[in-house]
């Protein structure tokens, strides 16, 4: 996989996080716990998302 593919898939993950999240909050029976999680796993990708992109500009 190219890294702009790897890249396309990460961000499509982390929109996918981000609405996920969004249905989380806008429901009283998600836990704290399950917010959480998806929160971290959201940090992760995005994280991972920066180091790519900071590697393609200096590439």
């Amino acid at each position: 996989m190219s890294t702009q593919a790897h890249l396309e898939a990460l961000k499509s993950k982390h929109k996918a996080c981000e609405a996920q999240l969004a249905e989380a909050i806008a429901h009283a029976s998600a836990s704290d716990q399950e917010i959480a999680t998806i929160k971290h796993r959201k940090l992760l990708l995005k994280d991972e998302i920066v180091e790519l992109e900071g590697k393609q500009h200096s590439a």
